[in-house]
């Protein structure tokens, strides 16, 4: 069923998750509040697919809108690795150096797999790795730089989010495990399989009229990008926030058209919200979506299994961190210690819930709130409600 009222658009909305498609809906109920889609799958069947608001000042959001998601694509670049390691092309206490030889220096040989997953590997930083505020576009540069560079030594006790660096690692790792592209990876062991296209590092020419624009900004508390980046970084409890996300000139950088011509998978994924959902319904269910079997239960034990619960040395909180997943956070002191995805800069992300069968799916273009672009509450309110409706089934 489709239809639309004032503005809302619904391709399918179960009847029993009608309360949560409504407070979606408030959420875009103006132009200044933007856009976006939720998408939810219970029990690896979809049940909602939904979508509002504004694309831009003057185009309505589509079915066909794409959003650029940031840290969300973390979730599908680990996706890649665990379809990967269950063929046994990559295994998770390896060392990273088996497959990549240049990453063995200064000190990292021992650095596995599993510590890299889970944001042990001390290779946080990002501001000043390389030089140039173009110079995040060059990834063979930025993994050169991360092979030669020296880890931090509080990753042998605790994680350290690697906010920007994350997708590059684990393109280059999964690149030198295959002798295949990282795009190539994506499309052959999630989009094809999923029978989903919009699974975009490197979004194809034809199909970027379709990305919604970011707005307002990105600038935290409306100060200059840079400015506030070097003055975090003289501050010991937020220098490692400025170390790991804030580079030079990333303001701008995401605004430039022609990041969707490269891979960088720790921040330039664009995705529907019924993509994402499809994934994650994978990961809710047992590995299948519908009647098709898209990761093996085995495999999920693992993919699911918390394994570090020390508090994350540059976010300041315990992430919980689970093999390329933290966990999810929803606006509810009752949330599920099992579900587990990934969120982005912004307030899009998607999570699952093995334990309802719940997978959730959130993308927008308005960036944050009213003081900052990081964060905000919408997708904890959303998976908040979500989460109750599927308790009550």
């Amino acid at each position: 069923m489709r239809s639309e009222l004032s503005g809302q658009r619904v391709k399918f909305v179960d009847p029993r998750f009608g309360q949560l498609a409504g407070q979606f809906f408030r959420l875009f109920e103006r132009p200044s509040s933007g856009g976006g889609a939720l998408a939810v799958y219970f029990g690896g069947e979809p049940v909602v697919d939904i979508w509002s608001g504004w694309a831009a000042r003057d185009t309505r959001w589509q079915p066909e809108t794409v959003s650029m998601s940031f840290s969300t694509g973390k979730g599908v670049a680990s996706t890649v690795l665990h379809r990967l390691a269950e063929r046994g092309l990559i295994e998770y206490d390896a060392p990273v150096a088996e497959y990549w030889p240049e990453f063995a220096s200064a000190g990292k040989d021992a650095v596995t797999v599993r510590q890299l997953l889970t944001h042990q590997a001390g290779l946080h930083r990002v501001r000043g790795l390389v030089p140039g505020q173009l110079a995040l576009l060059d990834h063979d540069s930025i993994v050169s730089a991360l092979a030669s560079a020296t880890p931090d030594r509080r990753r042998l006790t605790t994680p350290g989010y690697h906010a920007v660096t994350f997708g590059s690692l684990v393109a280059e790792l999964t690149t030198r495990a295959t002798g295949s592209s990282f795009t190539d990876l994506v499309r052959t062991e999630i989009a094809e399989p999923l029978g989903i296209e919009e699974f975009w590092f490197q979004v194809p020419e034809g199909q970027r009229h379709r990305i919604a624009k970011l707005f307002p900004r990105i600038n935290p508390f409306k100060v200059p990008w840079d400015t506030a980046s070097y003055a975090l970084a003289r501050m010991p409890a937020l220098r490692n926030i400025a170390d790991a996300g804030m580079p030079e000139g990333f303001d701008k950088l995401v605004h430039n058209p022609s990041i969707h011509d490269y891979v960088m998978p720790g921040w330039n994924g664009v995705f529907t919200a019924r993509a994402l959902a499809r994934m994650y319904a994978a990961l809710a269910n047992k590995g299948v979506v519908g009647e098709d079997r898209f990761l093996s239960e085995e495999t999920l034990e693992q993919v699911g299994e918390v394994q570090t619960i020390a508090r994350d040395y540059v976010l300041g909180i315990r992430m919980n961190w689970r093999l390329g997943y933290h966990s999810a956070f929803v606006a509810h002191r009752n949330q599920s210690p099992h579900a587990f995805g990934h969120y982005g800069l912004g307030g899009s992300g998607a999570f699952a819930d093995p334990e309802t069968g719940l997978a959730l799916a959130f993308v927008t273009n308005r960036m944050g709130g009213a003081l900052t672009p990081f964060v905000d509450l919408r997708l904890a309110r959303l998976g908040a409600q979500a989460e109750a409706i599927a308790r009550s089934l």
